[in-house]
């Protein structure tokens, strides 16, 4: 396999991980706008879900340790930075 040949190879592979990549990116957005909605249906039934690990996020934020609030959010939820920013903001 010459130069010529690891190069088409690299682009092959360099192709089908961006094309994942943003597959990924579109069914994230997805997953985070269904549950937005949900978030909004449960609000309106006045419906709460209750995880003791939520309510420790909310003690941090509380107690003014919002960075230590956003990582354990991001540890439970699996949540990128801004959305979990984004609830302990809410919390407060």
């Amino acid at each position: 396999m010459g130069t010529l040949g690891f190069f088409v190879l690299a682009m092959i592979v360099f192709a089908c991980y961006a094309g994942l990549e943003g597959r990924l990116s579109r069914n994230d957005r997805k997953i985070a706008r269904v549950e937005k909605k949900l978030d909004r249906i449960l609000d309106h039934l006045g419906l709460a879900e209750a995880d003791p690990e939520l309510e420790q996020v909310a003690a941090l934020a509380h107690d003014g340790r919002k960075i230590q609030a956003i990582k354990v959010y991001r540890e439970v939820t699996g949540a990128g930075l801004k959305e979990a920013k984004d609830a302990v903001d809410r919390l407060v």
